[in-house]
């Protein structure tokens, strides 16, 4: 069965690394796509959405931006899980700064190239090795600005109020960038950051496996009903 991932702001498919599935479980990759201009987040996750299959049951498992995308994917194509790491399934689970700089478009002033600097400064200490921290420099420093910059403005003019079911959301009780005290997982991981799908990796695939073979029983109970 696929299981669908989708990276956050200024990553790829590689901050994945070190994430395994459990044995009949596949990962599948959504790579960004450039998006329209003036393109909404939920626009974009839609035509994001259309590179699915959906003629089968799938997962879906966002990072950070990436479960934003993901929870507006699963609003318009319904995965038989839906994943959050890091992430925050409404606009009203962010912190109240955000709207802030949306509306004092702060977003707009500050140069692209100061904002992958402090990235790769506080993100690349942020992981348990120096492969990692190398790594994650390497990702932020390879991203598309105007991608980033499109990607910014979309999170903070973003307006979703709609919880798709099942959701699962994982959310370190460290995280800096989206704090946990905002927003309502399902479950914590104690001392996890922002980056924990590296720093933590271990402990987010034993969450994958119970989610993953939890909901696949309960689907395959489903279809036997049926």
């Amino acid at each position: 069965m696929k299981v669908y991932f989708i990276s956050g702001l200024a990553a790829d498919s590689r901050v994945f690394i070190h994430i395994r599935l459990p044995q009949g479980f596949e990962i599948v990759h959504l790579d960004w796509i450039p998006p329209q201009k003036d393109e909404s987040l939920s626009h974009y996750a839609v035509r994001l959405g259309e590179k699915i299959d959906t003629s089968e049951p799938f997962a879906l498992v966002g990072l950070s931006m990436g479960g934003m995308i993901a929870t507006e994917i699963a609003k318009k194509y319904p995965p038989f899980a839906l994943i959050l790491f890091c992430s925050v399934p409404t606009h009203t689970h962010m912190p109240g700064y955000f709207q802030w700089a949306y509306f004092l478009r702060l977003h707009k002033l500050v140069p692209v190239a100061a904002l992958k600097l402090a990235s790769r400064l506080k993100r690349g200490f942020t992981a348990d090795n120096v492969t990692d921290q190398r790594l994650i420099k390497q990702i932020i420093q390879e991203s598309d600005p105007a991608f980033i910059r499109w990607a910014i403005h979309a999170i903070l003019s973003w307006k979703n109020e709609v919880i798709p079911s099942p959701l699962w959301h994982i959310h370190g009780s460290k995280d800096g960038i989206l704090p946990i005290r905002y927003t309502k997982p399902t479950h914590q991981v104690q001392g996890g950051n922002h980056l924990m799908i590296m720093s933590k990796a271990n402990e987010l695939n034993l969450f994958l496996k119970e989610i993953l073979d939890h909901s696949n029983n309960a689907a395959l109970q489903d279809t036997t009903v049926l």
